[in-house]
């Protein structure tokens, strides 16, 4: 197959497998999305959304939340990890909206990206799926299946995104990456890897993984 044809067989591959891929960590708007990608960090979108209805019944909004202690909102999110820096996070971004927004999330990635704790993939995320403005986030999933398919080197995130912005229609990434994200969960997890199950990476994935994973089966 030639790039060109991989690329497309992912498409046709995950539009058929995923044609209407959910948005996975539950929000009602923006701001509560903004909150949300935050909280996953070094989580799971699981743990997320059983903590998010707790800190959204007490504060779904940046009014809100600013009337909150920044120790009131790390003991809601302690289960979550990381709640010293998202509590400051959240507190501080909230406060920002405030004065500089008017209680609005703006709508441009750099402005996101000025606000405490939010990185360019959280951005991403909500311009992606809160605006619907194409991005391509780039999360853990979206990294191995790159590199498994050959279609990134693995460096490092930033050269996935590039990769993956190169070789894919502007069009189709708000969906794509969503679909990219439920395939890696569900049929080539980092852990638990059945490459029977992995149609995508077992028709044109890179010959050092699939080595690697046959050798590693018929070790155990």
């Amino acid at each position: 197959m030639t790039k060109k044809e991989k690329v497309q067989f992912v498409i046709d591959t995950l539009q058929e497998i995923y044609p209407h891929a959910p948005i996975p960590l539950d929000h009602r708007d923006p701001y509560t999305l903004l909150i949300a990608v935050l909280l996953s960090a070094q989580s799971t979108d699981v743990r997320v959304n059983q903590i998010t209805p707790i800190l959204f019944a007490k504060a779904d909004n940046p009014y809100a939340m600013a009337k909150l202690s920044v120790e009131e909102i790390r003991e809601i999110i302690k289960p979550v990890g990381l709640s010293p820096m998202k509590s400051k996070g959240i507190h501080g971004l909230s406060k920002i909206l405030i004065d500089k927004y008017n209680g609005e999330v703006p709508v441009d990635i750099d402005a996101l990206e000025e606000l405490p704790a939010v990185g360019h993939k959280t951005a991403s995320v909500v311009m992606s799926q809160a605006f619907n403005i194409p991005a391509f986030p780039v999360d853990t999933h979206i990294h191995r299946l790159m590199y498994r398919w050959n279609l990134s080197n693995g460096k490092n995130v930033v050269q996935t995104e590039k990769d993956a912005k190169r070789l894919f229609p502007k069009e189709i990434w708000n969906e794509l990456h969503l679909q990219i994200i439920w395939y890696g969960r569900q049929y080539s997890p980092a852990r638990g890897w059945d490459l029977k199950r992995d149609i995508i990476t077992s028709t044109i994935g890179r010959k050092t993984v699939l080595e690697e994973y046959y050798k590693k089966r018929i070790r155990s």
